[in-house]
């Protein structure tokens, strides 16, 4: 709106010559008004003197800034409501939630700020975090190799080849780079308290035994015996086949012994292939103690079950076997990569070859069944399964 060059005081004074008898077109002439202009005057500020047109210009001022504030404060509840669905927690949200108010409702930077309760420093921050482009591209590479690994068993990959990343900048990239593993199946809920299980004191102490079935793409189901070494973690043996008698286990047994030394104790659960006369037998002239685990109570045996949750999440999981030959090559393959590369958590990122128990020991890292070898050394000349 145009101001007036007039001032309220000089409009009263010209409505008072008017009023002391002056004619109207003699005061517009002089004044250099329009008779329009001065009427205008009369119907707004006739019979007020100087006072009241101060106090009226108050009012007016007055009426127009409350005017302002209400509109503002209806402004900044529509912004709020705006914002109501969005969580405003951490520093990169509070700056999405000022950039949406400044471009969606036209607001300054300032008020922005003020509604979303932020220091304007903290809007204008710009990180200065090193560029961490060969970590993400590696550990994106890791864990397309090893799908199913952690970050923390990633962490022990990338420390070998010279990347030791904080653990928590190295969750950090995990989580945002989209590495987190598929959970499979539910939660196993404990009931009870456990007692924790005796570790032996060196290797070939306590061995544990238990098998594991799978089934090839024809539909055809196998089985697998696994060995472990429950003071090294190491994997003795893993022997595949369609059924493996108690004969059949004591004649590996005897081969493994041959190669690595006679155990202290085998611990095993409760199947018939275990309980044989077969079993009973060989640990009796063997001088083995062979000591089963209570029916129904798995965790009495807990090494070779974790070993076993290994092989099936990392392995059997990952493959599918078109013949007997191809999952015996693959579990051999696996096993020396579990023996020797792959690192593990509780031997403080070693690999069971690499244990304190192993290097002092001089037991041998890497040895295979007789048959196991055989078989690898026929694939080495074939392709690709």
């Amino acid at each position: 709106m145009k101001r007036s060059r007039f001032s309220e005081e000089q409009i009263i004074a010209v409505l008072k010559e008017q009023e002391a008898s002056m004619p109207t077109a003699e005061v517009c002439r002089r004044h250099g008004i329009s008779s329009a202009t001065f009427y205008k005057w009369k119907s707004k500020f006739g019979g007020l003197e100087i006072s009241d047109a101060r106090r009226l210009r108050t009012l007016e001022q007055e009426n127009s800034w409350l005017k302002k504030l209400l509109a503002e404060a209806m402004l900044d509840n529509v912004v709020l409501k705006d914002l109501g669905i969005k969580k405003m927690v951490t520093p990169g949200a509070k700056r999405e939630a000022v950039a949406h108010t400044r471009e969606q409702h036209g607001l300054s930077e300032r008020r922005a700020c003020r509604l979303v309760g932020v220091s304007r420093r903290v809007i204008r921050y710009e990180p200065t975090r090193p560029a961490d482009g060969a970590l993400r591209q590696r550990l994106r590479e890791l864990a397309a190799e090893r799908r199913r690994f952690g970050y923390r068993r990633l962490g022990y990959l990338l420390a070998r080849e010279g990347m030791k990343p904080n653990h928590k900048k190295l969750l950090r990239i995990y989580r945002e780079e989209g590495l987190r593993v598929r959970r499979r199946g539910g939660r196993k809920r404990a009931l009870g308290t456990r007692s924790p299980m005796v570790l032996p004191a060196g290797p070939n102490q306590r061995w544990s035994l238990d098998f594991v079935s799978d089934s090839l793409i024809c539909g055809r189901r196998f089985r697998i015996l696994c060995v472990v070494d429950d003071f090294s973690r190491e994997c003795l043996a893993l022997v595949a086949d369609t059924s493996l008698s108690g004969a059949r286990v004591a004649r590996e047994l005897t081969s493994l012994i041959g190669m690595r030394g006679k155990p202290h104790t085998v611990v095993s659960d409760n199947g018939t292939e275990l309980t044989s006369s077969a079993i009973l037998r060989w640990s009796q002239e063997r001088r083995v103690e062979w000591h089963y685990i209570a029916p129904g109570k798995p965790m009495q045996n807990g090494f070779v079950e974790s070993f076993n949750g290994r092989l099936r999440n990392e392995c059997l999981n990952e493959t599918l076997f078109t013949s007997l030959a191809h999952a015996r090559f693959v579990l051999a393959s696996w096993r020396r990569d579990y023996n020797t590369v792959r690192p593990h958590s509780k031997l403080g990122g070693k690999t069971p070859a690499r244990s304190p128990a192993n290097v002092s020991g001089g037991m041998p890292p890497d040895t295979l069944p007789s048959h196991q070898t055989s078989i690898m050394k026929a694939q080495d000349s074939t392709s690709e399964w």
